[in-house]
């Protein structure tokens, strides 16, 4: 694990602390207005939002469309197997274990370093049944039992691009084999104009899963500007009214789109395959500014 150092920012009673990861520079910056909240950049581009006094805050626009997925992918308060590709600062799944007590969750974050980091700054609660491996997402989900998962999210980003091998329909073979008979996929996915991405993972999802539905900010569904996207899939209806209603009263309101608009959205775009998978584009510089 590389060393740590503590750097002073004008006006933070915390210290921030900077530190070498294997995937870039990390830093964790302590929030003003929170006495106990963090956000995780890697690299200058913010990963995660955690606030250790109340783990079922989220911050972030694509963790609030997430929670809601958490929130209504069964009864409310009822225990859940998990499975997250991609841990970041673990802010999803201690949004689970704040909120869905008893639930057992595995984490596959292949940055070790950044894992040790997060665990010794940011601890979980004790009794927290999180299990963190630190290996390639797909490698970590194949050692998942068959039907195991009642939800499996993907939030996995290597500078700032979503690895090629988790684009594709034989990694959705994969997430299928993982998750129990009516579990739910999620992925937070990111593009911006022309959406060539976007529109291939939902041609992706739609080859693999029966239900579909796409949470995003208005603009980037109209190709206006470059943002995230929360993908749910199942083989079993999805609470689309109730999903809508959550995602318009955040406080950056999203649109739900699903059935025939989903469809006719791909503009015809084809299942992406391992063949001919790509990494997802990256960001514009002007994002993170």
């Amino acid at each position: 694990m590389g060393k740590s150092r503590s750097l002073r920012r004008r006006g933070a009673g915390e210290a921030a602390v900077v530190e070498a990861v294997d995937g870039g520079l990390a830093e964790l910056i302590p929030d003003r207005d929170r006495s106990r909240g963090w956000t995780l950049l890697i690299d200058g581009a913010p990963q995660s939002y955690v606030d250790l006094d109340d783990p079922a805050h989220l911050s972030f626009e694509y963790q609030r469309r997430l929670g809601h997925v958490v929130d209504l992918v069964a009864a409310p308060g009822s225990p859940v197997h998990v499975v997250h590709l991609g841990g970041g600062a673990l802010t999803l799944a201690r949004y689970v274990a704040a909120t869905r007590p008893r639930s057992t969750q595995q984490v596959v974050e292949r940055d070790a370093t950044l894992v040790q980091l997060v665990r010794k700054q940011l601890p979980l609660e004790p009794g927290a049944r999180i299990r963190v491996r630190s290996v390639d997402a797909r490698e970590g989900l194949a050692k998942v039992p068959d039907g195991w998962a009642d939800l499996i999210v993907a939030d996995v980003y290597s500078g700032a691009r979503t690895p090629a091998h988790l684009t594709s329909t034989e990694f959705l073979d994969e997430v299928r084999r993982a998750l129990r008979p009516g579990g739910w996929y999620a992925a937070n996915l990111a593009d911006g104009p022309p959406l060539t991405h976007l529109r291939g993972q939902i041609a992706t999802a739609s080859a693999r899963f029966a239900e579909l539905a796409l949470v995003a900010d208005p603009t980037v569904l109209r190709g206006k500007r470059f943002g995230n996207a929360v993908l749910v899939a199942s083989d079993h209806p999805l609470p689309i009214p109730e999903l809508t209603r959550r995602a318009a009263s955040d406080p950056h309101p999203a649109r739900v789109e699903h059935g025939k608009p989903l469809t006719d959205f791909t503009g015809g775009a084809t299942p992406v395959t391992d063949a001919v998978a790509v990494a997802s584009p990256a960001p514009p510089p002007s994002v993170f500014r």
